[in-house]
Order: structure tokens, then C-alpha cells, then sequence
């Protein structure tokens, strides 16, 4: 079956144009221009993929509050912005919204397609056969890629896809350090620095919500990442 995509576009042209060129990858695709339409069709079912503008006609945030909405019913559907709003308030505001990717339209169709062709990779490895080293449990960390869940101190720490995955390649070989080309490789992601440091950012806060005295996840500077035992 098909992957189902929704593209929430208000423009038209450009919305049939990234539905032409995703059909032809083999994507089921649904279009919606407004919010309400979106979040309607996203009350019978979710997508598999959301590709998302932030204003639509005279709605000026409305792809945030179709991301908050959404990430609110899936914490899996992989969640990308893509719109002519380059500044670093949206792509932040974006990203804390729980979107996995954000990206601006001057981005090439090619890119696009490998860039989502990426996440649902990532999701197929997630699905397919569970593997015991898929379960890892370091310290007060529990972390089960089978039933997308991080546990801290036994209690549930709410990350995103991407997220989840960032933890696991990370706890997977602590003191090792990964730069951002191998966090993104190890992780089944594309995106660029700027998004891999906002994401790190947001598991940090996320954790230190648990427990203040966090402090597993350490930045060697010029280097990359690493996860502390």
C-alpha cells in the first residue's frame, strides 16, 4: 500500500506541483489549502507524511497550530515545514512544535522526494523485525525503538521520531562521539546542522524536565555529540 501524504498549501500551483512530483515516487497524495480542511481530514485519519506551510490565506500561523494538533494525536507521524518564512523565530517555533524537518522553498523537487523518501525508511526500520539491541537500558535510561518509548528514571520522557532516534544512536555507544554527518547517517535523517543542533537542544530540555541534574548528553565543541554514562 502506498504511503499517504498531505500537503497543506495554499497556493495552488505549488501545491500540485509537489503533488505531481511526489505521485510520481509512487506517494498517495491529499491536498488541503486551509487549516480547518487539514485538521478535519486529520480527525478521520492521519497521514503518514505532513508536509506543511505555515500561513495559509489570511491565516498567518495556521501550519503551527496544524503541527501542534498533530503531534498531539501521533508523536511518529513525521512532520515537515516547508515555506518561503526563513527566519530562525519560525524555524525555531517549528521545530519546538515537534515538526521533524524544516525547510524553505527554494528547496529542489529531488531533494524534497529523498529528503521524505528518508523518514519512511527510517519508520520501516523502526517497524520491521524487533532486534533485542533496539532495547537499551543505560543507567536510569530505557529506551524500546519497538514501541517508540524513552523512559528516564521510570518516567516517560515524550520525544518525537526524530528525536527518539537521535537518543538511541547516541546511548547506543556512550563516550563515542558523533558529528553531525553521523548523527544524521546513524539517525535515517536529512536535514541540516542548524536542525540537528535545534533537536539536540529540545531532548536536553526535555529530559532536564524529568531531572534537573541531566546532563548525559555533551557537545564536544568542533566534534559533535556524545552520550554520557
Amino acid at each position: 500500500m502506498p504511503q499517504h501524504i498531505a500537503i497543506v498549501e495554499d497556493e495552488p500551483a505549488i501545491r500540485e506541483n509537489y503533488a505531481d512530483a511526489l505521485r510520481q515516487q509512487g506517494y498517495k497524495v491529499a491536498l488541503y489549502g486551509t487549516r480547518d480542511e487539514a485538521l478535519q481530514a486529520f480527525h478521520t485519519r492521519l497521514p503518514d507524511l505532513a508536509l506543511l506551510d505555515i500561513g495559509l490565506e489570511d491565516d498567518a500561523e495556521g501550519g503551527f497550530e496544524i503541527c501542534r494538533v498533530l503531534r498531539a494525536k501521533s508523536g511518529t507521524v513525521p512532520i515537515i515545514f516547508l515555506t518561503a518564512r526563513d527566519s530562525d523565530l519560525d524555524i525555531i517555533s517549528g521545530l519546538r512544535l515537534g515538526a521533524d524537518d524544516y525547510l524553505t522553498k527554494d528547496i529542489s523537487l529531488p531533494n524534497l522526494c529523498a529528503r521524505i523518501a528518508a523518514f519512511f525508511r527510517r519508520l520501516e526500520a523502526i517497524t520491521s523485525s524487533p532486534k533485542q539491541e533496539d532495547i537499551i537500558e543505560r543507567g536510569p535510561l530505557r529506551l524500546d525503538m519497538n514501541r517508540f518509548t524513552v523512559y528516564w528514571q521510570d518516567q516517560l520522557v515524550d520525544l518525537t521520531l526524530t528525536e527518539l532516534w537521535i537518543v538511541h544512536t547516541l546511548a547506543r555507544h556512550p563516550g563515542h562521539v558523533k558529528n553531525r554527518e553521523q548523527l544524521m547517517e546513524d539517525a535515517r535523517i536529512v536535514v541540516d546542522d542548524a536542525t540537528i543542533t535545534s533537536h539536540i537542544k529540545r531532548v536536553r530540555n526535555k529530559f532536564l524536565k524529568h531531572d534537573a541534574n541531566f546532563n548525559c548528553i555533551e557537545t564536544v565543541y568542533g566534534m559533535g555529540y556524545r552520550w554520557l554514562e
